[in-house]
C-alpha cells in the first residue's frame, strides 16, 4: 500500500491537504482524507480509514516517502500495533513512491484541471469523493487488465 500527502489551492487562496492510501496491485484507493492542515489528525484519519477497509488479519507493507508525519511515534506505533510493515523511500529517490504520485497526478488532471478552484474544502471534498468512487468502480486501466480497481481486486480474490 502506498501513501502520501498532496495539496490543492482553493479559491480563497488557502490550501487543502489530501492524504491517500492505495493498493499497489489493484490501484484501488483504500483511504482518502482531506484537511485544512497537514497534521497528525489527517494522517491518523487516513490510517483509520484504511483499517476499516482491510481484513483484521491483514499485514500489508505501508510504503511512503520520508515525510515527517510518517516518522513520528504515533504513526509508527499504530503501524506496529496492527502488524503492518513500514517501508520508506530512500532519501532522494522519489521513484519508490511513484504509484501514489501517479494517482495524485490523475486526480488533479482528471478532476481539477480546467475547472475554477473550489470555493472551500467542503466543495472539494464532495467533488473528490465522487471522483474516488468513479476511480475505484468505473475507471478501467490497462494496468489492471482492463478492469476497474475494485473489479481487479474481486477477480484476484476469486482466483
Amino acid at each position: 500500500i502506498h501513501t502520501d500527502v498532496t495539496q490543492v489551492r482553493l479559491a480563497n487562496q488557502q490550501w487543502a491537504y489530501i492524504s491517500a492510501m492505495m493498493d499497489e496491485a489493484s490501484k484501488e484507493v483504500l483511504a482518502f482524507q482531506m484537511s485544512s492542515h497537514p497534521n497528525q489528525e489527517l494522517i491518523m484519519n487516513t490510517l483509520n480509514e484504511l483499517l476499516d477497509h482491510l481484513p483484521d488479519d491483514a499485514q500489508p507493507i505501508i510504503h511512503s516517502d520520508q515525510g515527517w508525519h510518517y516518522q513520528l511515534k504515533y504513526y509508527t506505533k499504530k503501524l506496529k500495533d496492527h502488524h503492518f510493515i513500514q517501508s520508506m523511500s530512500r532519501k532522494g529517490n522519489c521513484h519508490d513512491n511513484a504509484p501514489i504520485e501517479s494517482f495524485f497526478h490523475l486526480y488533479k488532471t482528471e478532476l481539477l484541471q480546467g475547472l475554477p478552484p473550489c470555493n472551500n474544502i467542503t466543495e472539494l471534498r464532495k467533488l473528490s469523493l465522487t471522483y474516488i468512487d468513479q476511480f475505484n468502480n468505473e475507471r478501467i486501466s490497462l494496468k489492471t487488465k482492463g478492469m476497474t480497481p475494485v473489479g481487479y481486486r474481486n477477480h484476484a480474490l476469486a482466483v
